[in-house]
């Protein structure tokens, strides 16, 4: 049984221009986002819903377990994030905004699977959010259904800096003008759109909100501020916090003062760096051997089983290896990430469509699962793949 598709007509270039959905043209001239759509069934999409929910819940227990026993070197986490994890981890203030989860199964009468979370500066928010719904009006679709609240789902989560839970009334009551300052890397029109994007849902909020490159804003002990010197309560940045710890070392301790002096709050908070390292699911698998959604992972090459090598903080699947069960190697991807250090993960098989591509889930979580997509491709889901936005049947 294969994956099942409806075909779609995309939207051009223009429409897709006018969007603010710059990226739609790979290297290579083809066409980013698919023309088709992934038949999904309720059943299906629910049980997306339920694994992404308890898989995070695993992964809570999993960094309280991280942290009370002090295994940050086990993740690979620079030396110099680990007072700010910690710090993080200890407030409720430091509020996490949205992830997300990618699975391997879920469609095709497969069991779910967990590759990986992307927690800290996930992709494909643009296209999970907008584009799917966009190419459903499109398609005079209008009564078609999505699991797709994701917008609404992250703007209730921005009102939780305020009120840490659902109330509306409470968030009005104490929200006092409070600024959020959004930042991307310039250059970039995918994470500059995606920051906007989210820049916008705040407004949607209520919070009053800006927008500076990162390579604009000033820090010192004092806060964080934008080109114009005007300070914000809280900074979103879509910049890794490994390339911080790694990259920036003067801008970890700035932002490790800043924290401790409470002048500003930054989102994704810090401690989302131990979700983001894949060695968190060596973590999980110790913590949680029986659950159905973990494949075998390992800090140490397994045993007579296909598997996957992968750097803990490894993006696109760059430096990835497939290990054969007697060890040969029959693929391998160069990258940038070859100095951190590997995990092992049990092989898995995606669903196909009847072209023998790949489908991998990503399943956005913003205080819960809250909505899907799909990227089709080869083996290893590398920067050539493609989205594919699904529709529930």
């Amino acid at each position: 049984m294969a994956v099942k598709l409806k075909k779609v007509e995309p939207l051009n270039d223009a429409s897709l221009n006018e969007l603010g959905f710059t990226w739609h043209t790979d290297s290579d001239g083809s066409k980013y986002v698919a023309d088709t759509l992934v038949c999904v069934s309720d059943a299906e999409a629910e049980a997306y819903y339920k694994a992404a929910n308890d898989i995070y819940d695993m992964y809570v227990e999993a960094a309280e377990y991280v942290i009370e026993n002090d295994l940050f070197f086990d993740l690979g986490i620079p030396f110099n994030l680990i007072e700010m994890i910690k710090k993080s981890w200890e407030n409720d203030v430091h509020w996490h905004i949205y992830g997300r989860f990618d699975f391997a199964g879920g469609i095709d009468g497969q069991p779910i699977k967990l590759i990986e979370f992307n927690a800290d500066t996930p992709t494909g928010l643009y296209e999970s959010a907008v584009l799917q719904w966009a190419l459903l009006k499109h398609n005079s679709m209008d009564e078609a259904r999505q699991f797709n609240t994701i917008y609404e789902a992250i703007q209730q989560n921005f009102k939780r800096l305020i009120t840490l839970f659902d109330d509306t009334e409470l968030f009005e009551e104490r929200y006092d003008g409070w600024k959020i300052l959004f930042s991307s890397v310039e250059g970039n029109d995918e994470e500059e759109m995606t920051t906007k994007l989210l820049r916008q849902i705040a407004t949607d909020a209520g919070f009053n909100t800006a927008f500076e490159f990162l390579q604009h804003v000033h820090f010192n002990d004092e806060g964080i501020f934008d080109a114009q010197e005007h300070a914000c309560e809280y900074w979103f940045k879509l910049y890794p916090w490994e390339d911080i710890g790694t990259d920036e070392p003067e801008l970890a301790v700035t932002l490790t003062a800043i924290m401790n002096n409470q002048k500003a709050i930054i989102l994704n908070p810090a401690y989302t760096l131990l979700f983001q390292s894949k060695g968190m699911m060596a973590i999980l698998c110790q913590l949680f051997p029986d659950s159905p959604y973990l494949l075998s992972t390992s800090f140490d090459p397994l045993e007579g089983v296909k598997q996957v090598e992968k750097r803990v903080f490894g993006r696109e699947g760059a430096n990835t290896k497939i290990i054969e069960a007697d060890g040969t190697i029959s693929y391998a991807s160069e990258g940038p990430y070859e100095n951190y250090k590997a995990i092992y993960q049990e092989y898995v098989t995606f669903a196909k469509d009847a072209q023998n591509n790949n489908y991998q889930a990503g399943v956005f979580f913003a205080y819960e699962a809250c909505g899907l997509g799909f990227r089709r491709g080869g083996e290893v889901l590398d920067n050539m793949s493609k989205f594919v936005g699904h529709v529930l049947t």
